[in-house]
């Protein structure tokens, strides 16, 4: 468990205001432990931009994970946290907020642990759109554990447990967070930092169960879903006109573009394949 660390002033000095606040502020005293590259040192990077913007001081917020690479994030910032059980993050920040309604509750973790074991949990706090903000790290493999398929690892996916390629269709958990009660449900990338911070400043503020899914690339295991596959393919809704208040055409939105990453995806492996097959390398097929 780590604590939100606000060192006293002198006697004398005028109360620090939220406005005095700077961005590290918010800095832990653990240096993250993440792969060189990993998507995640963004993620911790824009949230704490969003709550330095959002004027908060690091005892006003608790953030809560589970189990996985990204839910280690509690540690290397400067507020409440709590390390729990692999796939309760979401139960135990439900008590915490009911516990205290003046608290910022923000849960962080993988999709393996959110959207895996969690999933039961996941379904249920949307259902009952508990205040509160779940950023959910989604590199599409399980990290922790060397690279195994996650819950989002696209079908035909090769991995060292899926030799041959994975046989499950993966979920894509944000048609579920709007149909499943999420009163805030929003995308960010890694790579757009700007655009996420303002996606984590939205959740914040949001009164509701908000879910931020950020592609977040692995860089150690997952060598299919990487920044230079995702940087011409990531689109900025709002620069494209998208209205967030017209249900029916997000959720056209989601199952056309999902589909459209899939077909992307096989593309690139194909090409893949044939990359390694004119470097001589035999592929099994």
């Amino acid at each position: 468990m780590s604590t939100a660390v606000e060192t006293a002033a002198p006697p004398g000095t005028p109360t620090v205001r939220p406005a005095q606040l700077t961005k590290d502020t918010y800095k832990g005293k653990i240096h993250p432990d993440w792969c060189p590259g990993c998507g995640d040192f963004s993620v911790l990077s824009a949230l704490e931009t969003a709550l330095f913007e959002l004027g908060l001081k690091p005892h006003q917020v608790l953030v809560v994970s589970g189990i996985g690479c990204s839910s280690n994030l509690p540690g290397f910032i400067n507020a409440y946290g709590m390390h729990t059980l692999h796939g309760r993050s979401l139960a135990v920040a439900t008590g915490a907020k009911l516990g205290n309604h003046e608290l910022k509750v923000i849960c962080t973790g993988g999709d393996g642990d959110g959207f895996g074991i969690g999933g039961n949990h996941f379904l249920h706090t949307m259902r009952r759109n508990v205040d509160l903000t779940y950023i959910v790290m989604d590199n599409q493999i399980y990290g922790l554990t060397t690279g195994q398929i996650s819950p989002t690892s696209v079908k035909g996916m090769k991995t060292k447990t899926t030799p041959h390629g994975s046989v499950e269709n993966p979920i894509n958990p944000i048609p579920m967070a709007i149909v499943g009660g999420a009163t805030y449900v929003a995308r960010a990338f890694s790579g757009k930092q700007k655009h996420m911070v303002e996606m984590f400043k939205g959740a914040i503020q949001h009164k509701g169960f908000a879910l931020v899914d950020v592609f977040s690339p692995c860089v150690t295991y997952n060598k299919d879903n990487t920044y230079q596959w995702f940087n011409p393919r990531v689109k900025i809704l709002e620069e494209q006109g998208h209205n967030p208040a017209d249900f029916n055409k997000a959720i056209e939105r989601v199952a056309t573009k999902q589909q459209s990453a899939a077909d992307a995806m096989k593309q690139a492996q194909a090409e893949a394949a044939q990359d390694l097959q004119k470097a001589g390398f035999k592929i099994d097929t």
